[in-house]
């Protein structure tokens, strides 16, 4: 049904995007499409304006010129803020002094898989993935476990069956849980989990826990921290995560990590202190900024994110209906399998016919080559945009 035949619902600097503003942004998500006049709904940053209490703690920061060398002996104020949320938000009580913190939670992997593996050691990962994690595992000459999602009538779930017994076959040294799930959007019970910590104990897992995506989560659906499964399920865990996906502040270039395990963040420590980088003071500010003092604008944000998650799935079910789509239960992601159209290259005939880049299936994992991923981060005319985009690539 198009946009203007359907109640319009106004959500001032969300839904007042116009393409040709956007277009300006030199950003990768922007200008790869501008070099081929398409929209861009491919890779995860959303399009929304920066919340302004995060805006303003920015602005606050140059405005005193406070960009020299921060005095953050012991830690930076993150520590405690991702303590502070951890306690409001999940109920997990968590100790700020096994807080690290990192550029990105690609880097974070890396580090962590560093310090507790070797080349030529297994890591079991969910599959499909995403394509950095992927691609950190082969570039680091692991051997990856898939650890396959299987779709159901009724949505995504892990094939525990299939888990068990690649663990029992190829033993490998960690599992890497991304939870909320990129890109089946995904949220894992509390019963799941649990299995998960189980197996995690019976073959003595290192679990590094992906939590970027919990701020994403709709309502039922509720995030669990793996780590609050217990103190031992604690113990053998390392939690990263970011206020740049929730509050999309990627460019930022900061992320957290929370060491359960002592002797990992005994190892972490022992390391030269600026080995791996540093976090950035507009990085810091605005992190804290956003888990302190953004929580009306991200209340908004969980609203029109909703509202477009559904309308994906109501315009591919009555528009596109051999495609396959299950309502994401987080992230602003959609997953979709469109083998049914028979394309060579599903990306590629969109982006010809229908003027829209998406992303594709082939980087998440060998079996997803026929799916493709849309990001609806964006305002309501544009996301209609991008919907019939979608149908005219894949319809002819």
């Amino acid at each position: 049904m198009p946009m203007s035949s359907r109640t319009r619902s106004a959500h001032p600097g969300f839904d007042d995007l116009e393409v040709t503003r956007l277009s300006r942004r030199p950003g990768v998500k922007w200008s790869r499409a501008r070099a081929d006049g398409t929209i861009p709904a491919w890779v995860a940053d959303m399009d929304f304006p920066i919340a302004p209490p995060i805006r303003d703690a920015l602005v606050e920061s140059i405005e005193k010129g406070d960009l020299g060398y921060p005095d953050w002996l012991g830690g930076t104020p993150l520590r405690k803020a991702f303590a502070r949320r951890m306690a409001d938000r999940y109920g997990w009580v968590v100790d700020p002094a096994r807080v690290r913190e990192q550029t990105d939670l690609i880097q974070a992997l890396q580090l962590l898989l560093r310090l507790s593996t070797g080349p030529g050691d297994a890591v079991a990962i969910q599959t499909p993935n995403y394509p950095p994690f992927l691609a950190t595992l082969a570039r680091m000459g692991l051997q990856t476990v898939d650890v396959p999602f299987r779709r159901t009538s009724s949505g995504w779930c892990l094939d525990f069956d299939e888990f068990e017994r690649a663990l029992e076959r190829r033993r490998p040294k960690a599992l890497v849980l991304v939870n909320p799930h990129n890109p089946t959007g995904r949220v894992h019970s509390r019963a799941e989990l649990t299995r998960i910590a189980e197996l995690a104990e019976r073959f003595d897992l290192l679990v590094i826990s992906d939590e970027i995506h919990a701020d994403l989560v709709y309502h039922p659906h509720g995030h669990i921290p793996f780590g609050s499964l217990g103190d031992e399920v604690a113990a053998r865990t390392v939690t990263i995560t970011s206020a740049g996906k929730a509050f999309n502040l990627a460019g930022l270039r900061c992320a957290v990590v929370h060491y359960g395990s002592s002797e990992l963040l005994g190892r972490r420590d022992a390391e030269p202190p600026d080995l791996y980088g540093t976090v950035s003071v507009p990085g810091v500010v605005g992190h804290v900024a956003a888990w302190e003092k953004a929580s009306d604008w991200h209340s908004d944000l969980i609203r029109v994110l909703d509202r477009n998650r559904r309308r994906v799935h109501e315009f591919l079910v009555g528009e596109v209906p051999e495609a396959v789509h299950h309502l994401p239960e987080a992230t602003y992601l959609s997953w979709v399998d469109v083998s049914a159209y028979g394309l060579d290259d599903p990306v590629d005939t969109i982006r010809r016919r229908g003027r829209v880049l998406v992303d594709g299936g082939r980087g998440f994992g060998e079996s997803s080559a026929e799916y493709v991923r849309i990001n609806f981060a964006t305002s309501e005319s544009i996301l209609e945009q991008i919907l019939e985009g979608v149908a005219a690539g894949l319809i002819r």
